[in-house]
């Protein structure tokens, strides 16, 4: 390539005025996004255990999935996470393309289905809206673009409460709207800040953040190859394009050169020049080719799922080995993941016998041990902490007793541990103390306990 698509031969921003056609792939991408709207816009007011959907507080340190809250004490998991998240972006690019960022990434899903649909609806179709761009200002564009406008602030204003409300959780929110200004009023600030980026992400940037700013577009240049199964025009069926010729002899390929698949296409690429940067994988031009296929009587998926490697050696689309394993592999890293998450407890607490001591010898017969203990409560309520000897033979008695320990909170404990020396048969001792909150026994450990040897 040789020219930005995004400028026009003076250099100028190129606007884009994409046609819409309701093939099969846009009524799936509709409801995929419906569904994805409703999530994200209830997701912040949901509840699991009593806690948030999701909750990315980086202000406070505090992180909340699928109800399972997550402090700077788990940045193993955030380690975990990140790799995993990095090998599931890097695989599934090399597998399926671009496909996230026509169906599912937020910029393409409030771009297409909701600020495009709202525009059209005020503005007309694309011809109707080029004209009108191009016309003078009257009242008729007044009025259109006043209220296209503010309905696009109207709507930045709602995404901008929501995306806050991830951030500093549902309950905040309501208190900056319900509470006057001046008690909030960086979060006041804040929401405005919000509401301006992403109007003028949706009114002015538009696909300038999939072809120019968004990291993930410039990567997939690196990762894909001639396997990688993308949109993507097969050229093999489709050359020589032109003109419908329906002679008993046409040379010419099933492409009718109608310019449709450029017209659709959200970025302004044209697909049959190959497989392009700018593209996101939204589909819009197999719509647009399979309506012109039907009708003139020809095969669908003259533009569909492909791999160079389908095209030139014509074999149809399919989820190939190459497919399968990849999938494999991701699917067992979620696992993995999953698993880590959803094993860890709500607290958890290190006992080290004091470096460098040795037992003491106490009243009425007791051996004792001094001990450390490190307790972080991960939960997102102050708890209450008791340590107890799983054996009743065992004493516990504190010189720093642990008490409460707040939210996402670490607090310690020194005690001694006392065991009768007729109850002791070896040089080490293995002892095991339960983490009690609420009554409940949250975690045993075990730790070790030296003594004299009673023969």
């Amino acid at each position: 390539m040789d020219a930005l698509l995004e400028a026009s031969d003076d250099g100028k921003r190129k606007w884009m005025y994409p046609w819409i056609r309701k093939g099969r792939y846009y009524k799936w991408r509709s409801w995929l996004s419906y569904a994805y709207l409703v999530l994200f816009f209830t997701g912040p007011f949901l509840r699991i255990n009593g806690q948030p959907f999701l909750m990315l507080n980086v202000i406070d340190r505090q992180f909340v999935l699928l109800g399972q809250v997550f402090w700077p004490q788990d940045i193993f998991l955030f380690m975990l996470a990140s790799l995993v998240f990095v090998v599931c972006v890097v695989l599934f690019t090399i597998a399926f393309g671009r496909i996230f960022c026509g169906w599912i990434c937020p910029q393409t899903i409030f771009m297409e289905m909701v600020f495009r649909k709202l525009e059209i609806w005020i503005e007309g179709d694309a011809t109707k809206r080029k004209k009108l761009d191009a016309g003078p200002w009257d009242k008729d564009k007044i009025r259109k673009k006043t209220l296209k406008h503010f309905l696009f602030l109207v709507l930045s204003f709602l995404i901008a409460n929501t995306f806050l409300a991830y951030i500093i959780g549902s309950e905040n929110l309501v208190k900056i709207i319900t509470q006057p200004i001046n008690m909030h009023w960086v979060g006041f600030f804040s929401i405005w800040v919000f509401t301006i980026v992403f109007y003028l992400v949706y009114s002015r940037v538009r696909e300038l953040v999939c072809t120019v700013i968004c990291p993930y577009g410039r990567l997939q240049g690196v990762l894909m190859d001639e396997n990688t199964l993308v949109v993507a025009y097969n050229e093999v069926r489709g050359e020589p394009r032109g003109k419908l010729d329906r002679t008993e002899f046409s040379t010419k390929g099933d492409c009718v050169d109608c310019g449709l698949c450029v017209a659709v296409c959200p970025t302004g690429i044209d697909i049959r020049k190959g497989t392009q940067l700018e593209c996101i994988n939204c589909t819009a031009c197999i719509d647009a080719c399979d309506e012109v296929m039907d009708k003139i009587h020809k095969p669908r998926n003259l533009i569909g799922y492909y791999s160079e490697t389908m095209i030139h050696t014509q074999q149809k689309p399919s989820f190939n080995n190459r497919m399968k394993g990849y999938s494999a592999v991701i699917a067992a890293l979620m696992v993995v993941l999953s698993y880590f998450i959803f094993s860890r407890t709500d607290m958890d607490i290190t006992v080290m016998r004091g470096a460098g001591m040795l037992y003491q010898e106490q009243p009425n017969g007791y051996i004792s041990n001094i001990y450390n203990a490190d307790i972080t409560n991960k939960a997102n309520t102050s708890r209450s902490i008791i340590l107890r000897p799983e054996d009743p033979n065992i004493k516990l008695k504190y010189i720093q007793a642990p008490g409460i320990a707040g939210k996402g909170g670490e607090v310690k404990a020194v005690f001694f541990i006392l065991i009768p020396a007729n109850k002791i048969k070896a040089l080490k001792t293995d002892v095991r103390i339960e983490l009690i909150s609420g009554n409940k026994i949250i975690q045993t450990v075990t730790t070790t306990f030296v003594g004299p040897l009673n023969n």
